[in-house]
Formats: structure tokens, C-alpha cells, sequence
């Protein structure tokens, strides 16, 4: 009796062979599609983190600076004024964090949205 052929064609197969091969293909897809982004994505983040720690550490010292020059420029504000540039430092410390969040809420994202309705 003859054999059908499609035993012929499994005949140099097997079952580990192909769950090998098919453990392969997964590992790879794996690393593809899920290791490789995630790693762009940290780099992304990572270098986001660092310029925004680097910009609030530049601003903070911006305001201490101003702060300085207030009191030192106007002396009319000593003694019992001295508070005034506090205040000054504090408001324009607020306008900066309002003009930040304005900037993100307003920002590229929201035009792209707009673009593709």
C-alpha cells in the first residue's frame, strides 16, 4: 500500500522542530514590536525629564536673581516694605507657571488633533 502524500511532506518534520521554530518567531516579534519602542520610549522620557529639570532649575535661579537685584536696587524697600519684592517675585513666578501651562494645554498636540478632523 501506498502512503499519502502528505505524510511525504512530514516526513523530515516534527513537532519540536516547529515549536522551535515557532518559539523563535515569537521571541522575535516580541523583541520587535515591545522591547525596541519601549526603550525609545525611555530614552524619550529620560532626556524630557532631564531638560525640564534643567529649565525649572534655571528659572528658579532666574528668580532668585531678580529677587537680589530688587533688593538691592531699590532701598526704598527696606525696613518695613521689605516684603514688596517677595510679592514682585511671587507674581511673576505665577505668571511664568500660568504661561507654562497655558503653552501645554495650547500646545502642538492640540493642533495636530484640529488637523486631522
Amino acid at each position: 500500500m501506498k502512503s499519502p502524500t502528505w505524510r511525504k511532506l512530514l516526513r523530515g518534520a516534527s513537532i519540536k522542530g516547529d515549536l522551535l521554530d515557532i518559539r523563535t518567531l515569537f521571541l522575535r516579534y516580541l523583541k520587535e514590536e515591545t522591547v525596541q519602542p519601549l526603550k525609545e520610549l525611555g530614552r524619550f522620557v529620560l532626556f524630557g525629564a532631564l531638560g525640564s529639570l534643567f529649565v525649572g532649575l534655571g528659572a528658579t535661579l532666574m528668580l532668585f536673581g531678580a529677587l537680589r537685584f530688587l533688593q538691592d536696587q531699590f532701598r526704598v524697600l527696606d525696613g518695613s516694605l521689605s516684603w514688596v519684592p517677595y510679592l514682585v517675585i511671587v507674581a511673576l513666578a505665577a505668571l511664568v507657571i500660568a504661561l507654562t501651562a497655558w503653552r501645554v494645554v495650547s500646545g502642538g498636540a492640540k493642533r495636530r488633533l484640529k488637523a486631522t478632523k
